[in-house]
Parts: C-alpha cells; sequence; structure tokens
C-alpha cells in the first residue's frame, strides 16, 4: 500500500515539475520576443534619425539590450531586424522625402 502511494505522488510531482519548466520556457521565449521587437524598434528610430542627418545613410549593425539589430536603408525602405537568444522580430518602415521633410508612410512587422 505504502509503495502505491509513494507511485502516485512521485507521478503527481513529476508531472508539476514538467509543467513548471514548460511555464517558465515559455515566459522566457516570450520576453526575448518582447526585447527583440523593442530593439527592433529601437533600430528603425534609429535610422530614421541618422537619415534625417545624412541622406546617404545605408544601416549599420547595434547592441541594444543584450540583443543585436542589423538596420538596412534602401531606396527609403528601413529594414530591422532584432535578434534577442533564439527570437527574432522584424520591421519594415516606407520613408520619402516631401519637399525636405522626411515622412513615414507606414511601419509594420514583417513575418
Amino acid at each position: 500500500m505504502l509503495l502505491f502511494f509513494m507511485l502516485i505522488g512521485i507521478t503527481v510531482t513529476s508531472a508539476a515539475v514538467y509543467i513548471l519548466i514548460n511555464n517558465v520556457t515559455g515566459t522566457s521565449t516570450a520576453q526575448q520576443s518582447a526585447v527583440a521587437y523593442t530593439a527592433a524598434e529601437s533600430g528603425v528610430e534609429n535610422a530614421l534619425l541618422r537619415m534625417l542627418r545624412d541622406r546617404e545613410y545605408s544601416g549599420e549593425t547595434l547592441t541594444i539590450g543584450g540583443g543585436t539589430v542589423v538596420t538596412t536603408v534602401l531606396n527609403g525602405t528601413i529594414t530591422a531586424t532584432g535578434t534577442v537568444g533564439g527570437a527574432t522580430r522584424k520591421i519594415q518602415t516606407q520613408t520619402m522625402y516631401n519637399n525636405d521633410i522626411l515622412t513615414v508612410s507606414s511601419w509594420k512587422e514583417i513575418y
């Protein structure tokens, strides 16, 4: 009888530990994804600032928030890819100059 209760107890404890590990891993992945998105947005904002100062700006690689952001600018299209851990998020922004005023026409995440 004692062996039966021990087996039940070990099974329940093992299941609880397994669920806990899955939840922690999922939360960590979600957090990394959110930081990667924020880093990509920072890359786009940096590119906009650099484009205001220099029309010939073509992009760069930055270290932001424990990850990296690769920013490219081609024909007014800014693409910023933020990578943190195993998570990668990409944002694309369309810009144009109208009477020497830099205007953002779209800002979206690319999947």
